[in-house]
């Protein structure tokens, strides 16, 4: 059983994710909740609560969720953020790999985020939510990639700091994703491919075919034909599927006359 903390300071938002928790979640059990920062701290501070998930509305009546969590010197808990639609929060949650859920909640999004969860594997959870508070702040860092250099990357094994430039290629398995680097490390990530392709596209990142998402720089020769295929720089051949070919073809001319 998975132990839940809610802060949020609208009592309905509070009444309604205990109703879809118990409802949808029957491993989670909702031992405590808070309207404000200040409540907040005192709970979540007392280390005897010992809960595995707090569910945190970012605004609140106080300020910004963020001045909770610095109070709390250690905090040991997974954290999924609950907001109303605003696309930068969104996409600084997926950049700084911290589950999130959107108001009005979807039972289907929740028992996702809650399956996520990985009790006593959150070490590095005070690192990515800096990350995500500094990405909130200036949503340019994630549009930005002579700024934005580095991803933290949800894996099977804990939470790895990538740098976008070191990726070579994504290859879809199933609902997770093999991440291969340029050092030749391979990293598993409990994430889809198609989440990478949204989030790296602007990154000079092209999705080839269903199941692989490629680095444009890391490409060596690209073979035409019926079986069109790419070779990257670590070998590997990479089909090029029929349906994304024109497209990709129009890319590669973009590039051509970039240089």
């Amino acid at each position: 059983m998975l132990k839940a903390f809610i802060v949020d300071d609208e009592s309905n938002s509070r009444e309604n994710l205990h109703t879809f928790l118990k409802t949808y979640c029957k491993d989670v059990k909702v031992v405590g909740e808070a309207a404000s920062i200040e409540e907040g701290k005192k709970h979540l501070v007392d280390q005897n609560l010992q809960i595995d998930v707090a569910f945190l509305d970012i605004n609140l009546s106080d300020g910004l969720v963020f001045q909770l969590l610095d109070q709390i010197e250690d905090i040991n808990f997974e954290v999924i953020f609950v907001t109303a639609f605003e696309e930068h929060a969104i996409n600084a949650c997926k950049y700084s790999s911290i589950g999130y859920i959107m108001k009005p909640i979807d039972a289907e999004d929740l028992q996702d985020a809650v399956n996520r969860i990985r009790p006593g594997k959150n070490d590095d959870i005070k690192e990515r939510i800096s990350v995500m508070e500094k990405l909130l702040k200036d949503p340019g860092l994630i549009n930005n990639p002579n700024i934005y250099k580095r991803m933290p990357i949800a894996a099977l094994d804990g939470i790895h700091f990538v740098d976008i430039k070191d990726i070579i290629r994504f290859e879809a398995d199933d609902n997770y994703t093999n991440i291969y680097l340029s050092d030749g490390e391979k990293i598993t990530a409990s994430k889809t491919i198609k989440s990478y392709e949204e989030q790296l596209e602007k990154f000079n990142f092209y999705r080839v075919h269903k199941s692989h998402v490629i680095n444009l720089n890391y490409m060596r020769k690209y073979v035409k034909g019926d079986g069109g295929y790419l070779v990257m720089d670590d070998g590997i051949k990479i089909e090029v599927s029929r349906r994304r070919r024109p497209a990709f073809m129009e890319k590669i001319r973009v590039l051509q006359r970039g240089i």
